[in-house]
């Protein structure tokens, strides 16, 4: 503590002891998540599939490296996709170096397997590893489950061997062949598989639309990058074009507001005036009670006089509200003005927001390692699989070590011990969901932190351009980085405690959607009531505390005060300039938001009418594309988001220029001794009558 350091001339002190505590914390929560992932954890049960034994297939310096496929041994016993991809389907799995592309029994091959030792050859590959005794009896092959009943044509998808469906003249086949026999004896038909095939065929036909949007995207991304860049001019543009035209954007919205409500309170004397004389117009809402035909009302007199009554009571309020907040208005227009000059004058604030971008990118990628570490930290679960219904060990644990000593197998001839996914029973994998709410925890809290930073870095550089004398002139050298190294160097306990604070409130909220999740099936209205009240609760708690610590940021930066302090004395201030608060936040939310939509609305429809060809100049230029919604929809959601960018820039730029405005009013009087720091423009529209601290305090 005791750090000195200058913004406005004055010596402010700058207390740095919360910053041990809140980042020691930090590094714990991170340290033991990491730690616990990073040790039990394992991504390649992601990344390859799994057999029977527990092995991944194409891993490299194993037997598997060149087997990267998963075969099931019947695909029947497979209700759908979804068990496949979990690893839970009753059968044996093995690892293949490709999939079956004929139809096969194993009887049939069997039987040939003298004058046709390629058929054997051939069918072998799917059979258990080194195995190689045609001549064993079919009954114990199956029992034994050595090689699969029957093979038949499949194609590779998700690293696993799917049956190879087609439709022909709207009949479901494989291979071009509706029936197949199924290796016991019987003829199976094709719509046996139905089930599985129509989730397959669902799963492929998005791996279809997957591939085509990749295509548009692989021939259309450099044109999306310029549409980006079109972006990036416009939004400038706009920021700058603020400076002079936001009170005529403001005024004009209002009027035009003032002129429509205008136009219904006209519209609806003229229906008041045209239904009269009309039979049963003169009835009340009470009359004819509740009706499901809302026209019904529209017939009524009465309805058209409450509707003119309602409106002209806007109106009033609307005209009253201009009248006496004419002063508060201006000045709010004449603040967004100076945003752009202070913008204009520290050009470099508008690219600060790509640093937070790549500090949250950086937050999302250790999140979301470490949930795969975490998710995969399981160890292999065998389970008795036995051939028949009535085993009574079927599906409990074993161990394939030790399986082949116990009497099970003699119990339940055929059964086997395979694997059946990760899990485990220890204590550690029981809190495994502990582990992902901390690690959930730590991204919250990272993520807060960078936008924090950000705020506060943007903040001490727009204050630095307010509480100069002379502007400017009297801006400090690179304000953009001064107010980094700053916030890095004093305030990082401030900010990681108010990242705290807000991360807390964030995880609350997962936990009660986690709950009102599992909680959906439950026919307990007040249980329902109380999660829905508690959500409707945290959801204004975190608004109002991100609006606290947005402004607690601002005094961080101004005063170089801990958070508490901060907050306090930006609180207060608010309040104390509660109707200039409003004010300010609604022209400033209005022209931001007409700005967003000017900005994406313009370069999409210039995309639009560019990726349709539409466009003669650029018609030979533009590309054929399967979907061109694909490019259209990331250069307007791309285009959104570069202009939210840029204009967080400028919203934080008011937020702060209004927090030094509102001090500069109580701190200073006009005087030769306390002159104002506001800019002339500001200072003409105060006037004489707010030249005194009484009056600036309202």
């Amino acid at each position: 503590s005791g750090l000195k350091w200058y913004i406005r001339g004055d010596t402010f002190s700058c207390s740095s002891a919360s910053a041990i505590n809140c980042v020691h914390l930090t590094e714990m929560l991170k340290d033991m998540c990491i730690f616990a992932a990073w040790v039990h954890g394992d991504p390649r049960k992601v990344i390859y599939p799994t057999d029977s034994y527990g092995q991944f297939c194409g891993q490299k310096d194993t037997l598997n490296e060149n087997k990267t496929i998963l075969f099931y041994f019947n695909i029947l016993k497979c209700a759908s996709p979804v068990v496949l991809i979990n690893l839970q389907c009753p059968t044996t799995q093995l690892c293949v170096s490709k999939c079956p592309d004929r139809f096969a029994t194993y009887i049939d091959v069997q039987a040939s397997y003298r004058y046709k030792p390629d058929q054997w050859n051939y069918f072998r590959q799917f059979c258990k590893p080194g195995f190689n005794n045609p001549r064993k009896s079919v009954a114990q092959v199956l029992r034994d489950e050595d090689c699969p009943s029957m093979i038949i044509p499949s194609r590779p998808f998700l690293k696993r061997c799917f049956p190879d469906f087609s439709t022909k003249n709207g009949v479901l086949t494989v291979a071009n062949q509706t029936t197949f026999k199924d290796g016991r004896g019987k003829t199976r038909n094709v719509t046996d598989l139905r089930e599985a095939a129509n989730g397959i065929n669902n799963v492929l036909d998005a791996r279809s639309v997957g591939m085509k949007i990749f295509e548009d995207y692989a021939i259309s991304w450099y044109w999306i990058l310029i549409g980006l860049f079109i972006a990036m001019i416009v939004s400038l543009l706009f920021l700058v074009l603020l400076r002079f035209t936001a009170g005529v954007l403001f005024w004009i919205f209002i009027f035009g507001v003032i002129g429509i409500i205008g136009y219904g309170i006209w519209h609806c004397y003229w229906e008041y005036d045209h239904l009269k004389g009309i039979p049963g117009s003169d009835l009340t809402v009470y009359d004819i009670g509740f009706q499901t035909d809302f026209r019904v009302y529209l017939q009524l007199r009465q309805t058209w006089l409450a509707f003119m009554i309602m409106l002209c009571v806007v109106e009033v309020i609307i005209i009253l509200m201009l009248i006496f907040l004419r002063n508060r208005i201006r000045i709010a227009i004449a603040l967004l003005k100076e945003g752009s000059r202070a913008i204009g004058y520290i050009m470099s604030t508008l690219f600060y927001p790509i640093v937070t971008f790549i500090l949250i990118a950086i937050c999302i990628s250790y999140w979301a390692v470490t949930a795969v570490f975490l998710a995969t930290s399981g160890e292999p679960v065998y389970k008795v699989m036995a051939n028949q219904t009535l085993c009574k060990y079927a599906n409990l644990t074993c161990d394939p070590e030790t399986f082949n000593t116990t009497n099970v197998s003699k119990l339940c001839p055929g059964a086997q011990c395979t694997f059946a996914f990760y899990g485990g029973e220890s204590l550690y994998h029981k809190y495994i969901f502990i582990f992902q709410l901390a690690n959930a925890f730590v991204f919250l809290w990272l993520v807060n932190f960078a936008i924090a930073l950000g705020q506060c870095t943007l903040a001490g550089a727009f204050a630095s351009y307010y509480w100069a004398s002379r502007k400017p002139a009297d801006i400090p050298l690179w304000p953009l980085f001064s107010s980094f190294g700053r916030a890095i160097r004093y305030h990082t306990g401030s900010l990681a405690f108010g990242a705290l604070i807000l991360a807390i409130v964030q995880l609350i909220r997962v936990i009660l959607e986690y709950l009102d999740h599992k909680l959906k099936g439950t026919q307990n209205s007040f249980t329902r009531f109380l999660l829905c009240c508690l959500k409707c609760c945290f959801w204004c708690l975190e608004k109002f505390l991100k609006f606290i610590n947005r402004n607690a940021y601002i005094m961080i930066a101004i005063y170089g005060k801990n958070f508490c302090t901060s907050a306090k004395e930006a609180f207060f201030l608010l309040m104390r300039n509660v109707v200039r608060v409003a004010v300010l936040d609604k022209v400033t939310d209005f022209l931001l938001f007409l700005g967003k939509i000017l900005v994406a609305g313009g370069v999409g429809v210039l995309a639009f009418f560019f990726f349709t060809q539409r466009i003669p100049v650029f018609a030979q230029e533009a590309p054929t594309l399967n979907y061109y919604w694909v490019p259209l929809l990331t250069v307007i959601i791309g285009s959104y988001l570069v202009a939210h960018g840029f204009f967080s820039v400028y919203a934080m730029c008011v937020d702060t220029l209004f927090l030094c405005f509102c001090e500069d009013l109580e701190r200073n009087d006009g005087s030769t001794a306390k002159p104002y720091f506001m800019s002339a423009s500001l200072h003409r529209i105060l006037g004489k009558k707010e030249l005194s601290p009484k009056k600036a305090v309202g």
